[in-house]
């Protein structure tokens, strides 16, 4: 491992939540697993005072990015079992909350938004997960050009609508929660 490495591996990020997700899903069991699978499920989000300002503009898109803390991960694993599979695989190449940072990220519809809460649909997100960030979604951005390769997810992808989240990545401290 070269120098730079070693020294960026030693560095510690701290982010504070701009904002609160709000959704029907209380329990981390018999979630969407993706939010292609959430179609039609409604939430909110709640952007906390001090970042309000930042919402400006944000009405003129369509969709949303939403960055988040999995606040109810508390372990780390490099192989997992995902959803769509049942042979291990390496957490990179899955969407698994069980990150060595456990950031999620969904694109969600943009309803509406009024004073500081913004109305979404499409979420996959549990019920008050603290949010990191939100950004704008923008095809010419977001979308890349062809042909897109998706791995071991080739002939899964149209499976997504019909899976739910089990508990697999759920501590047992969390079980029921």
């Amino acid at each position: 491992m070269a120098d730079g490495s070693k020294a960026v591996l030693e560095w510690i990020f701290e982010y504070r939540p701009i904002g609160i997700i709000r959704s029907p899903f209380k329990r981390l069991e018999d979630m969407p697993i993706q939010p292609s699978g959430a179609k039609g499920v409604r939430g909110t989000v709640e952007v906390f005072e001090p970042f309000v300002d930042g919402m400006q503009d944000l009405l003129g898109f369509s969709h949303l990015i939403l960055l988040y803390h999995f606040h109810k991960v508390r372990q780390c694993r490099l192989k997992v079992k995902p959803f769509l599979d049942t042979e291990e695989r390496g957490v990179f190449a899955t969407r698994a909350p069980v990150r060595p940072n456990p950031v999620g990220l969904s694109v969600v519809k943009l309803l509406d938004i009024c004073g500081p809460v913004i109305y979404i649909e499409n979420v996959d997100i549990l019920n008050e997960t603290p949010l990191i960030d939100i950004k704008p979604f923008v095809p010419a951005f977001d979308v890349p050009e062809p042909p897109v390769r998706v791995g071991w997810l080739e002939r899964k992808t149209g499976m997504i609508s019909g899976i739910r989240s089990d508990d697999r990545f759920v501590d047992e401290s969390d079980a029921g929660n």
